[in-house]
């Protein structure tokens, strides 16, 4: 195998030749250095010149293939970017995680991924190992209310974003919870259902707290009662939505249709209602959130809040680029709700 393979300034070298430089094709195009640099770099908005035409075609005859490290270095970066989620295993930071590489690969950025489990003691942790490794900005998707790592990573200059959750100060890229929480209670609402659970999840969170008021907003605009005791906190994990779902199911009088605030509470939910002999979109209608993709692939497809992650994505790094200062506005994605089996009119 050459040497070369794995190492950055092996990307523009052939097997048994020295790397094609800016100067090699400078010189065989007949123009200079810079020009070819502003026609080979890729974030600049294409030349279609006849001298741009000819250093495009000597370059491909060339081989010669950009040096993104040493073009980041030049511009006093490393073209990496770090990302920080609470875990992997949660299938929507997951999916977030994929849509932020699909964005700053766009950009010409390479990026890194870090966890750490929802621990404050951990997330500064990792914020620490990721600017030891000289990231050029940071997206987070694990900040809590009260957390004081943004207003440091503010008052530091260190360019960041936050993703699906805000402090309400730091450039954010959210889906508008809030909206979402409404649709999903709404739509319960509009089926027959007047007593109606939530299980919302951990009291930290953005998202947490905006799809609890837009539950409530909707509640309160129909009159109906909201019950302390079928409000339940909870984790993000399929195990709470269980635990919580049958301390929901088990009373007696029990709520007819439930929101959960993500599709993992909602999946423990459907095997709590297992457990205790109920029907899910028959004796129970049940509605979730953020809408991933196996949802709809359940025995009784989920009805879910769809949140596009790509957008969130490529909207938390336009703010990381666009505001290196650290503060910006919150920009919010709107949420759409995506009914299936597993909501159905109340039957009395």
């Amino acid at each position: 195998m050459d040497s070369n393979a794995f190492s950055p300034h092996g990307a523009n070298r052939k097997l048994g030749s020295k790397p094609v430089t800016l100067q090699d094709v400078a010189t065989a195009a007949g123009v200079s250095i810079s020009t070819v640099s502003r026609v080979l770099d890729e974030r600049l908005p294409p030349s279609r010149s006849k001298a741009a035409e000819r250093v495009r075609q000597v370059a491909q005859e060339l081989g010669y293939r950009r040096d993104i490290m040493a073009s980041s270095l030049r511009r006093g970066g490393t073209g990496t970017l770090g990302v920080l989620v609470p875990r992997l295993s949660d299938m929507v930071m997951a999916l977030l995680y994929e849509a932020i590489v699909r964005a700053a690969e766009k950009q010409g950025y390479f990026t890194i991924v870090a966890t750490c489990g929802d621990d404050p003691a951990q997330e500064k942790q990792a914020v620490e190992s990721l600017l030891d490794r000289r990231v050029d900005g940071l997206i987070l998707a694990t900040s809590r209310l009260g957390d004081k790592l943004p207003a440091e990573l503010r008052q530091q200059q260190i360019p960041h974003a936050l993703a699906l959750r805000t402090d309400g100060i730091s450039p954010s890229a959210i889906g508008d919870d809030e909206q979402g929480g409404y649709l999903a209670t709404r739509h319960l609402i509009d089926l027959g259902h007047r007593d109606i659970g939530l299980i919302a999840g951990p009291n930290f969170t953005s998202g947490a707290r905006d799809r609890r008021l837009g539950f409530q907003r909707a509640m309160r605009e129909a009159g109906l009662t909201i019950r302390d005791e079928w409000i339940r906190e909870s984790g993000f994990g399929i195990e709470s939505g269980e635990t919580e779902g049958l301390a929901l199911l088990t009373p007696a009088h029990r709520p007819s249709a439930i929101f959960a605030i993500n599709d993992d509470l909602a999946i423990g939910v459907m095997a709590a209602a297992h457990r205790v002999g109920l029907t899910i979109g028959q004796d129970l209608s049940l509605v979730g959130y953020n809408d991933i993709p196996l949802v709809a692939r359940l025995p009784v497809p989920l009805s879910s809040v769809h949140i596009p992650l790509d957008h969130v994505a490529s909207l938390a790094l336009e703010q990381l680029l666009s505001s290196p200062g650290g503060e910006a506005a919150i920009r919010r994605v709107m949420p759409s709700l995506i009914p299936r089996g597993s909501s159905a009119p109340f039957k009395r």
